[in-house]
């Protein structure tokens, strides 16, 4: 069984065990909470155990387990390490020296949904995952401040990377995204005529993808065009390279994950406010693993 039968018997297992719980709930039993404490002591331990079948027992924190692998370059590569050893090294500045040295633990992400307030910092209701995890918020702002610390970032050698609605007004061939690749209008005899709040609220743009902004070209010191890799391997647009219009992120870009030495102390300041929560069924401007 690979990983992906394994994800797929865990998201199984998972959405049963989920029925279950909400069946405890609705029955209004008098032992309620230690009936539902029960079902999940008996739930954690088969996922336990499909994940000590499927991966070997999980190593103590303080017991050096053996990783072998081959690079992309096809070089054979043996770690031997404590968990503790590890996660230190993850979150080492000298493991993001892609980043320059940036602390990626505080990076956080810079938003534009026009449905909300500018300057104001937003989450969504239930959209965290992980009891006891940091709280997934971001700071809605204008294009402008968006862009800015965007280009702020590039200036420095940094990519950054962000969410968009990777599907409108784009060539994955040619590598072109720009609202004026094609013309409805003139095909259909129609006008579409949504802003950017509009297609958010009836649900007919949200960030779908998310793509790495590695170059800006600046004319009379405003962004002209931005240079984008995506993900997709190098057979599409120029060796996996993308061009975006201006125009087109500010119209389908909706998340930059920013340094926080790249935006102003107003800005930093949003980040210690009490978040507004959205609700649940909002659409989501962020591109996260889970997502309403």
């Amino acid at each position: 069984m690979n990983s992906a039968a394994m994800d797929s018997v865990l998201t199984a297992k998972l959405q049963e065990d989920a029925l279950t719980l909400r069946a405890i709930v609705t029955s209004k039993s008098k032992n309620t909470r230690s009936a539902i404490a029960h079902a999940k002591v008996k739930m954690m331990q088969e996922v336990h155990c499909i994940l000590t079948l499927m991966l070997g027992p999980p190593p103590k924190p303080e017991a050096k387990f053996n990783w072998e692998y081959y690079d992309a370059e096809d070089k054979y590569h043996k770690v031997s390490k404590t968990p503790l050893e590890l996660a230190k090294e993850l979150s080492a500045p000298s493991f993001t020296r892609s980043l320059g040295g940036a602390d990626v633990n505080e990076l956080f992400s810079l938003v534009n949904d026009p449905r909300n307030p500018y300057g104001k910092l937003l989450t969504v209701d239930r959209l965290g995952n992980v009891i006891g995890g940091r709280p997934i918020t971001f700071v809605n702002v204008d294009m402008d401040t968006l862009k800015k610390a965007a280009i702020s970032m590039l200036k420095a050698g940094l990519p950054a990377f962000f969410g968009c609605d990777v599907g409108k007004f784009s060539d994955s061939k040619s590598g072109i995204m720009d609202p004026a690749l094609y013309d409805y209008d003139l095909a259909f005899n129609i006008s579409l005529n949504m802003n950017k709040s509009q297609r958010l609220k009836v649900g007919a743009s949200s960030a779908t993808h998310a793509m790495l902004l590695t170059a800006v070209q600046i004319e009379d010191g405003k962004s002209v065009r931005w240079r984008v890799q995506n993900s997709w391997g190098e057979s599409v647009g120029d060796k996996g390279f993308f061009v975006m219009a201006d125009e087109w992120m500010d119209e389908f870009v909706y998340e930059v994950v920013v340094d926080p030495t790249f935006v102003s102390k107003e800005v930093r300041d949003i980040l210690h406010t009490e978040p507004i929560v959205l609700p649940l069924w909002s659409v989501c401007p962020i591109i996260i693993d889970v997502c309403l």
